[in-house]
């Protein structure tokens, strides 16, 4: 067996190979391809008949007049059940390409960094409660209303409420200084009394608020016309995400329990 002589130390420490590179930012994880590829799939029943199109709708969509006592069952697809599963699978559900595009465009940053921050399971189930949350606050301001409501927003709202708590800490991905994408989506968050003194979160917050409430009162259209701006629910997306952030978040707090931010 022939001995390996030793190296000797590089002269120039330009020469010691340098730690594995970064992960990128962008870098989509798991859980949030499996969630955008979903919806993908899902999209391709508007290659389906007309009438099978909006079928889907019809029983996935979420159509608050469903819930009036005064109708029968039978007056709807999907009877008793499609009260409940409603609720999340219309979330599921997009009129067109600029529609869905829309909602990935946003998910890209804001749901990459949640689902790392959370894992996949977390991720998911906050995605369905932030959808049921938008739906509640459909259905409580638009009771008896006929059309239905679809499209991911009230999640991808609330995912973006929930990244609010911890983006603007410092290293974490809206920071001026950040590490790679697992470590920025994974600095404990601020604690919600600290983030509401936030002057960054704050002036976030106004312009999220600010931007649905004048789409939504102005009546602008996304995707095909006569589709209004669902900005209610938007709220109650967002409005779940940043209560509940905290139920969900496995990241355990500061030791001093209070984020430095920049």
């Amino acid at each position: 067996m022939e001995s390996i002589p030793e190296q000797a130390p590089p002269e120039n420490l330009s020469e010691v190979p340098s730690s594995p590179p970064r992960e990128p930012l962008l870098t989509l994880p798991a859980a949030l391809t499996a969630y955008v590829l979903l919806l993908a799939v899902i999209h391709l029943r508007v290659l389906l008949p007309v009438d099978l199109v909006k079928w889907t709708v019809a029983i996935f969509g979420f159509i608050p007049m469903r819930y009036d006592t005064a109708l029968p069952v039978a007056a709807f697809p999907g009877g008793e059940g499609a009260k409940f599963w409603t609720f999340v699978t219309y979330s599921l559900l997009h009129d067109n390409l600029s529609h869905i595009g829309f909602n990935v465009l946003w998910l890209l940053p804001f749901g990459s960094a949640l689902a790392r921050r959370f894992g996949a399971a977390r991720f998911f189930v906050f995605m369905a409660v932030t959808a049921v949350a938008g739906a509640l606050a459909h259905l409580v301001t638009h009771e008896h209303d006929l059309a239905a409501m679809i499209g991911a927003s009230a999640s991808v709202s609330g995912a973006m409420a929930a990244c609010t708590r911890f983006a603007f800490v410092r290293g974490s991905f809206l920071s001026f200084n950040r590490g790679d994408a697992d470590a920025a989506a994974k600095v404990p968050a601020q604690p919600f009394s600290q983030a509401l003194r936030d002057r960054r979160v704050l002036a976030f917050l106004a312009v999220w608020f600010g931007g649905n409430i004048i789409f939504g009162m102005g009546s602008i259209t996304i995707g095909m016309e006569g589709v209004n701006v669902a900005w209610q629910a938007h709220i109650g997306g967002f409005v779940a995400g940043l209560l509940l952030f905290s139920m969900f978040d496995p990241v355990p707090p500061a030791a001093s329990d209070v984020a430095e931010h920049d």
